[in-house]
């Protein structure tokens, strides 16, 4: 007897399973064709449906008075269970080429039809970790009331190894051909589409195959687009009473337009300031400067395609359109290369996108130098009408023109000049580079290295400057006070050094600036090698006299000797390299043919230090209007003459 308690347990499981239930609402013909239209819509399996009866159906007299059945149809709640379990194993984690999902994990499938009058297999076997199929459900299938034999071994067997995706002949059935499918094909009116709509056959009808749906669609006319694939599903999972496709147009291929590809970015808005690896933003490195170099490819014209004709299911042809040219508009400073289909720069610079044209500008113009433009990198000129402010850069391949001042930076030149029309004031910490001349009105606390002259209309004052021709400062007041001055020619100023000799001016000409500080390096580091040297020789002189003495060292000390040895060969090939470097300097800086001069028009104070051609000649009192040089090994002084250099030209290109 049961409880309430238990009534009520079995009430709520049954609501539970309940509110799991699909259902759809069939109308057929008989109860057969109804479960069957209702395990397609329910995608399962007839033996897992359950079925109520809303309205029984009548065959009628003679087809009149006929009355189909209408069917409430279930999904078996257990048999639902059983399926979720599975779609939950059945897990997608790959896709095909196509974009279709790759199963990993699936249930073993089979299929059972009646063509002719045979009774044929089809089966998929299990994937991965899939249940396998169990024969007793597959025979089940096969064993009907019209069914007259079938092969049960050879049924196991296939079931074991499946079928390679065809259907076996297992069976025979006794076969009527008044039950057998009957199938309509219907074509769009714009031959666009071909449906089949198919009657499921009755008891002991055949069911239709491949072959046969396949020339029916022929018959009517069909000459492209049949799907093979859609036929096979639908032989293997019937739609019937339903349009399903089978034939689908071949759609016609437009071609695509032709259009230019660019190597570079149009919109300068899309220009970002420079991350680095941990994601920090340097505000000084904007990014905002495109430099390309001549013959750099910017753009690439893809050309226009054509396009691909279709069909329709009848055979009819579809037209496609063919892609679009286009005209390559050109700016400034750029070319098509012969293939007519890159378009390349002409000179070195920014490549720029204006009115819809690719330009390059082989000058960069600038109000100034701050935190808006960021440093500047540019393979071209650059002209900056204001100031560079402190800790910003300028590097360019070409001229730079600077119309203020520069503070604490960095500036370069590849290969041209740099025009600073006010002064520099590099705290000791800036730097300038040219590969041609620097021409400004003063410089203070400044590193500076030009290949060809330093000209200031003012004064250098505390600067390191190495020019490879001349350093000249011409103005009313141009003086030269304090630092350390390297030229290969002359060195010119209207004063210098200080009154009172409170800094240390030195001056050096006749030499290889470049060589003869290279000299002195080599000659400092070869100092420092003999002096370790003798103090290793002490060292293993001392250790050899104790293993003489006692034949035998200690280990740590065997050890010390044998890492003494090895250094000292090494100071010894190291020396002599070094000795090599330095006779071959010196060889170059005695065959140098500039003798080198010093013009001083007005005083050179005392304490100024003037090596001309690596000779010492010290200012001891104050000294007017005056030209040091080299004669037959001494140092000369002589009455003021000009500077060689023509400094009023100003630079190239400049009056």
């Amino acid at each position: 007897m049961y409880s309430l308690d238990k009534i009520r347990e079995e009430m709520q499981k049954r609501l539970t399973l309940d509110k799991q239930l699909d259902s759809v609402e069939v109308n057929a013909d008989s109860i057969d064709e109804a479960l069957a239209d209702a395990s397609v819509q329910l995608d399962t399996k007839a033996k897992g449906l359950e079925f109520e009866v809303i309205e029984r159906g009548s065959s009628g007299f003679l087809g009149i008075g006929k009355k189909p059945w209408k069917l409430r149809v279930y999904q078996n709640p257990e048999f639902n269970d059983k399926n979720k379990k599975a779609v939950g194993d059945d897990l997608f984690i790959e896709t095909n080429e196509d974009g279709s999902p790759v199963i990993t994990n699936r249930d073993g499938l089979f299929y059972v039809r009646h063509f002719g009058d045979a009774i044929k297999l089809k089966v998929l076997p299990p994937i991965g970790s899939g249940n396998s199929i169990d024969v007793k459900e597959v025979l089940d299938v096969i064993q009907r009331p019209d069914t007259i034999d079938f092969d049960e071994k050879l049924i196991t067997k296939l079931v074991s190894t499946g079928t390679n995706n065809e259907y076996e002949k297992v069976g025979s059935y006794k076969h009527v051909s008044a039950a057998d499918s009957i199938i309509a094909v219907e074509i769009s009116r714009d031959e666009m589409h071909g449906n089949i709509i198919v009657d499921a056959p009755g008891m002991s009808g055949s069911d239709l195959s491949y072959e046969q749906i396949y020339n029916a669609v022929e018959a009517q006319g069909v000459r492209a687009g049949i799907i093979p694939e859609k036929i096979i599903e639908f032989v293997d999972n019937p739609v019937y009473s339903t349009p399903f496709e089978v034939a689908s147009a071949v759609l016609p291929e437009d071609g695509k337009d032709a259009y230019i590809q660019y190597n570079f970015e149009t919109d300068q808005k899309k220009l970002k300031a420079r991350e680095s690896d941990k994601g920090n933003v340097d505000f000084k490195e904007l990014n905002r400067i495109q430099n390309v170099v001549e013959g750099q490819v910017l753009a690439t014209k893809i050309p226009a395609t054509r396009g691909k004709g279709g069909k329709t299911i009848l055979g009819h042809y579809l037209e496609a359109k063919n892609g679009k040219d286009i005209n390559i508009q050109l700016g400034q400073n750029v070319h098509l290369d012969k293939d007519g289909v890159n378009i390349l720069a002409s000179v070195d610079g920014q490549v720029l996108f204006i009115n819809d044209k690719i330009t390059v500008e082989p000058m960069l113009m600038l109000d100034a130098v701050n935190i808006k433009s960021g440093n500047v990198k540019f393979v071209g000129s650059v002209i900056v009408k204001g100031n560079v402010e402190d800790g910003f850069d300028v590097r360019a391949s070409g001229t730079i023109d600077i119309g203020g001042s520069v503070g604490k930076c960095h500036i370069e030149s590849e290969n041209g000049d740099i025009i600073v029309h006010q002064g520099v004031f590099g705290k000791n910490e800036g730097e300038i580079k040219a590969g041609k001349s620097l021409w400004c009105k003063f410089v203070q606390e400044t590193k500076i290295e030009v290949e060809e002259n330093v000209v200031a209309t003012d004064s250098l004052m505390n600067c390191d400057i190495t020019a490879m021709k001349n350093i000249v400062a011409y103005g009313k007041k141009a003086q030269i006070t304090g630092g350390t001055l390297f030229a290969t020619e002359e060195i010119c100023a209207r004063t210098l050094g200080s009154p009172g000799g409170g800094t240390t001016t030195t001056l050096t000409v006749g030499v290889d600036p470049r060589a003869k500080k290279r000299l002195d390096e080599l000659q400092k580091a070869m100092g420092d090698l003999i002096k370790e040297l003798e103090n290793l020789d002490l060292d293993i002189q001392t250790l050899e006299n104790q293993k003489k003495i006692r034949k035998n060292l200690p280990k740590d000390k065997e050890e010390n000797l044998k890492k003494l040895l090895a250094r000292k060969d090494e100071i010894l090939n190291t020396s002599s390299e070094m000795n090599k470097e330095i006779e071959s300097l010196q060889a170059r800086l005695r065959e140098l043919k500039a003798v080198g001069k010093v013009k001083v028009e007005g005083t050179t104070y005392a304490g100024t230090k003037i090596y001309i051609r690596d000779v010492l000649d010290e200012v001891i009192s104050d000294v007017n209007g005056c030209v040091f040089y080299y004669e037959n090994a001494f140092p000369k002084r002589g009455k003021y003459e000009p500077p060689a250099l023509d400094v009023t030209k100003g630079p190239e290109g400049y009056n």
